[in-house]
């Protein structure tokens, strides 16, 4: 009896690590494993020779999980008639319903130990637990190499035959969402966000520059610096040493009208007027994703684009170093001010500039504030909830978040309070 529930015991341990390392193996990050893979020692070689062939290390999996099972159904439904039906052993005839409660018994247990907790356990700690467990599971990998064999080549010609494909065709570059998880990963692991890797930020920078528009990247209308085509070159003049800015755009009438832009290097040459040194833009969409602009400002030599909107009108402008800086960060320069201030007040409060972004606070503050393609500032995200421009002082609640806002002007909101209300 005792014998017998060592057998069970260890046919569900097994069992429950078969089932584990083949979902651990299925979920666990490609480029994770590949860089364990190269880190040299015992272990790194015994994985690599383990995760070659990835149908044999499943069918390894399978095939020891099998047996557990098979061994567990025996002993099991022997052990629950000694317990729950003795009489069945001395006449060696078991009903129907004996049958039914011995399969429901074990299914049960078989079912919760050894398939469903496992399989949730090592999903989620994939990666650790397939480096973990690398040697236990070369010990059986290799036990059941020569069943394992025949099986593959089995399947092999029936998959040449039929299917003309291979069992064991890998993919050998990783995608655009795997490079993200791992990133991902290592930025989650790293618990001093202030001192993070310049290195790691631009990676993730890249793998998301594809997916970044015109919108996201531009100065907004209501922060554009610009003068009328009338404008003396004295003002111009003024402007361009008042605002530290380099490039400066100029519209006929309305902003919604941009003729050009005039480059500060221009005015040494003392021009006569400012239509003799008005440099043409480009004008792309809000939509247009930003490696597009790129390529189309290289193209055709220019610097500065405006954006507009769906109406045609002026919507911001994007320059060639709005874009770098969407893979770099922000690139300040002496002319610079910083106006996107943030400022960590406590674990629960914090003093933002309504112009940063929703999804740059939620990564380096850790915040779950809701991010959508209608908008992507602070403020942006009060003003698509509320549907208006709230006025100073005023309090919205969007749980589990307070925002106060601190200051505001007649078209945008410029400064908030976000407070974290830990009793929602």
């Amino acid at each position: 009896m005792i014998i017998s529930d060592i057998v069970i015991v260890i046919s569900l341990i097994l069992s429950a690590f078969f089932s584990g390392m083949e979902i651990a193996f299925i979920s666990s990050n490609r480029i994770y494993l590949e860089i364990e893979k190269l880190q040299g020692g015992y272990e790194a070689k015994v994985l690599k020779n383990i995760t070659k062939k990835p149908s044999r290390f499943i069918a390894s999996m399978l095939l020891g999980n099998n047996i557990a099972l098979v061994v567990y159904g025996i002993f099991m439904g022997e052990r629950i008639l000694q317990i729950f039906h003795p009489q069945t052993l001395l006449t060696d005839e078991a009903s129907l319903l004996t049958v039914f409660y011995q399969s429901i018994i074990s299914t049960g247990i078989i079912l919760l130990t050894a398939e469903f907790l496992p399989k949730v356990f090592f999903q989620l700690y994939a990666n650790t637990f397939i480096r973990i467990f690398a040697l236990p599971v070369a010990v059986f990998y290799y036990i059941f190499y020569p069943i394992t064999y025949l099986i593959i080549n089995f399947t092999d010609i029936i998959l040449k035959q039929f299917f003309k494909t291979d069992s064991d065709e890998v993919q050998l570059s990783f995608s655009k969402v795997e490079l993200g998880n791992y990133i991902e990963e290592q930025l989650e692991s790293f618990k001093d966000k202030e001192n993070l890797d310049s290195e790691i930020q631009i990676f993730q920078n890249a793998l998301d520059f594809s997916d970044v528009k015109a919108r996201e990247a531009m100065v907004p209308r209501t922060e554009l610096i610009a003068v009328e085509e009338e404008t003396s070159l004295k003002d111009l003049r003024a402007l361009f040493i008042s605002t530290g800015l380099s490039k400066i755009p100029v519209y006929q009438k309305t902003i919604d009208n941009v003729l050009g832009y005039i480059h500060a290097f221009e005015m040494i040459k003392n021009p006569k007027s400012l239509k003799k040194i008005l440099l043409p833009v480009a004008f792309v969409t809000e939509t247009m994703l930003v490696n597009d602009v790129l390529k189309s400002l290289t193209r055709q030599h220019k610097s500065i684009a405006v954006v507009i909107d769906e109406y045609g009108g002026t919507s911001g402008i994007v320059t060639v170093e709005d874009i770098v800086e969407e893979l770099f960060g922000e690139i300040e320069d002496e002319h610079d001010t910083i106006e996107h201030f943030e400022n960590k007040i406590d674990n629960n409060k914090f003093d933002f500039s309504a112009r940063l972004e929703v999804d740059y606070l939620n990564q380096k503050y850790n915040l779950s504030l809701p991010e959508s393609e209608y908008y992507e500032t602070l403020g942006g995200l009060v003003a698509y909830i509320t549907g208006k421009i709230p006025s100073k002082d005023e309090t919205i609640e969007i749980p589990p978040y307070i925002f106060k806002i601190k200051k505001v002007s007649a078209t945008k909101i410029e400064q908030i309070i976000l407070i974290k209300n830990n009793q929602n």
